[in-house]
């Protein structure tokens, strides 16, 4: 293991220091929107009564995700857009790369566990509470914790066999495997088969399955009632949206040869700034529940 290189200069969006200053402040407004709408939501499934479903209780955890997986990058970026020095340190730089891939990974397998409470809802209304009790709904997030785990685990396994000896400028605003393979000094080609097979494949199964459940609860929907029907659909749209602003950038980075694009980093905006600012926003507007116990809980407490 050649470990020459001890730091990292994090190249960033752009280098033009006036593009930089509207980075730096659309960007701020962003995260703090991103943190206000996904702690309302925490703080609101935690404390109202009305929403004790298990599709709130998935939905309690997409918010923390959310919160979490937007803080392992928009603070980085919002701060390096107008310091001078703009270095990461090597262990700064894994530590990134794991708790990044830890809260994107448990997005994903919260994204599937709420499909699969959408799927039993709808597909089997009379057995839903039975199914999806809240000790089978602990352990189903508990498998969710465990699995990213074991994601991020062995993405950090193949960063820290990367050797760095020379170039150390990261051309990207946070750490992750693609563009750190570009600095390694070695053949990166076993390594980077490895990422599309585990992050890629992790990306491209999920959408799969998520893109079945969807096609089979549509399905389902055909015996249902007008108003029954407009209910649910209206709830599987805002979930698609979700699904599909998350995954479209997250296949396209991760399930493709040792190349960068420019457009990398614009795309890696989408998901790791845009879905967990979109998401809270989705729940809460398209959903009625959601905002009669936030009107409840924070108008009380007003």
């Amino acid at each position: 293991l050649g470990l020459l290189v001890n730091e990292f200069i994090l190249f960033g969006l752009t280098q033009d220091p006036r593009k930089q200053k509207a980075i730096f402040g659309v960007f701020l407004m962003f995260y703090l929107a991103t943190l206000l709408g996904n702690f309302l939501i925490v703080v609101t499934i935690k404390r109202s009564r009305t929403l004790g479903s298990p599709m709130y209780f998935f939905l309690f955890y997409l918010s923390f995700a959310d919160a979490c997986f937007s803080t392992t990058t928009a603070p980085r970026l919002i701060v390096d857009a107008i310091s001078q020095q703009k270095t990461i340190s090597y262990n700064e730089c894994m530590t990134q790369v794991f708790s990044a891939h830890f809260f994107g990974c448990m997005e994903i397998f919260v994204l599937i566990l709420m499909a699969f409470d959408r799927y039993v809802a709808i597909c089997k209304p009379l057995r839903y509470t039975t199914i999806l009790n809240r000790h089978v709904c602990s352990v189903l997030v508990i498998l969710g914790w465990v699995g990213s785990c074991i994601h991020s685990s062995a993405q950090i396994v193949l960063a820290l066999r990367l050797p760095f000896c020379g170039p150390n400028v990261i051309d990207h605003y946070f750490c992750d495997l693609q563009p750190l393979l570009k600095l390694a000094c070695m053949d990166t080609y076993v390594i980077n088969l490895l990422v599309v097979s585990n992050s890629g494949a992790i990306c491209t199964v999920s959408f799969i399955i998520l893109l079945i459940s969807y096609v089979i609860i549509l399905y389902s929907l055909r015996n249902y009632s007008a108003e029954g029907k407009r209910k649910a659909l209206s709830t599987c749209t805002s979930h698609f949206i979700v699904v599909v602003l998350f995954f479209g950038p997250c296949i396209f980075m991760y399930t493709r040869p040792a190349t960068t694009f420019p457009v990398d980093k614009v795309v890696a905006v989408f998901y790791t700034i845009g879905a967990p600012l979109l998401n809270p926003l989705i729940y809460t507007l398209r959903n009625a529940e959601v905002k009669n116990a936030m009107k409840k809980l924070w108008c009380s407490k007003l």
